[in-house]
């Protein structure tokens, strides 16, 4: 995979040896969060909601290849129900009348939401199996580090005339703390509960996101209510209840997948006979069997 398996290290030795990777790995972040932004210039809210979907197929096949994840048949069953309960929601999105966006384009804005997805699903099965594997103030440390430098980059390039015409004053630029700060939070508590769970229990409890997205927009912009997603936020939930109700497992011994991760380890000898019996990890009920890499500063 992209990243190895590593010890204690000070953030210089992790740039030394790892810095291309996290460069990739940021810029891949931040055009994931630019192309869905984006897509709200050219398509509807609805589109978008189910459209962004896409990234739990995307966050299941990584997983399944790349973190040897398998699943079982009650995952999938939570899963479908979980995009069943989105798509209710989206279906009240429509009898209330609550499409924002022009969906003048509305090709080229359900383009750009897809490949933001498919961008999101990358990004978070890699965080898994850093946040795992290496440590998670290393992960938050070079995606902040390497996101930074390059959306402003970008932020210079392509939108710099946009942000010209902003009618600044303290209540655009109150919003503007309150959404930094909402990010902040998103990033800073995503790999504790990514590394307890999984990328894919984290994308389908995201989906809750426009629920209340909704909620806050009753108080602030007077949308208009309807039971139908009372109905979407508990399809949601029991879907979570199910795909949590299992542990998932690796599809390899224990011993061989610590292989896959570090290849220049020690040799283990494994029986030649006998059926591997599966590791069973990625619950959100399980206990953490290692303690995390620490990271020195200097």
């Amino acid at each position: 995979f992209l990243f190895t398996t590593t010890g204690e290290e000070n953030l210089l030795a992790i740039l030394k040896r790892r810095w291309w990777k996290y460069m990739i790995l940021g810029i891949i972040d931040i055009e994931a969060n630019y192309l869905v932004v984006k897509a709200y210039q050219y398509t509807t809210l609805t589109s978008v909601q189910l459209l962004d979907c896409f990234v739990i197929p995307v966050v299941i096949l990584l997983s399944w290849f790349f973190l040897l994840v398998r699943y079982k048949a009650v995952h999938f069953i939570g899963i479908v129900v979980c995009i069943l309960g989105m798509g209710c929601m989206a279906g009240a999105d429509v009898l209330v009348g609550r499409q924002q966006g022009a969906g003048e384009n509305k090709l080229i804005g359900d383009l750009l939401v897809l490949g933001g997805a498919t961008l999101y699903g990358i990004s978070n099965v890699c965080e898994e199996y850093i946040v795992r594997n290496l440590s998670r103030v290393e992960f938050l440390g070079m995606i902040g580090l390497f996101g930074s430098f390059f959306s402003g980059i970008q932020l210079a390039i392509m939108e710099h005339k946009e942000l010209l015409k902003v009618p600044w004053d303290w209540q655009i630029g109150l919003l503007y703390v309150g959404f930094s700060a909402c990010m902040f939070g998103l990033y800073s508590f995503m790999p504790v509960v990514i590394k307890k769970t999984s990328a894919t229990a984290v994308n389908l409890s995201l989906l809750t996101a426009d629920l209340y997205s909704l909620f806050c927009g009753l108080f602030l912009f007077h949308y208009k209510f309807s039971g139908l997603y009372l109905l979407s936020f508990f399809t949601i939930l029991v879907g979570l209840m199910l795909y949590s109700s299992t542990s998932t497992y690796v599809a390899q011994d224990p011993r061989v997948y610590k292989q896959f991760r570090n290849p220049s380890g020690p040799v283990v000898d494994l029986p030649a006979t006998g059926q591997m019996e599966p590791s069973v990890t990625y619950t959100s009920l399980g206990q953490e069997t290692e303690e995390e890499p620490h990271v020195r500063v200097a």
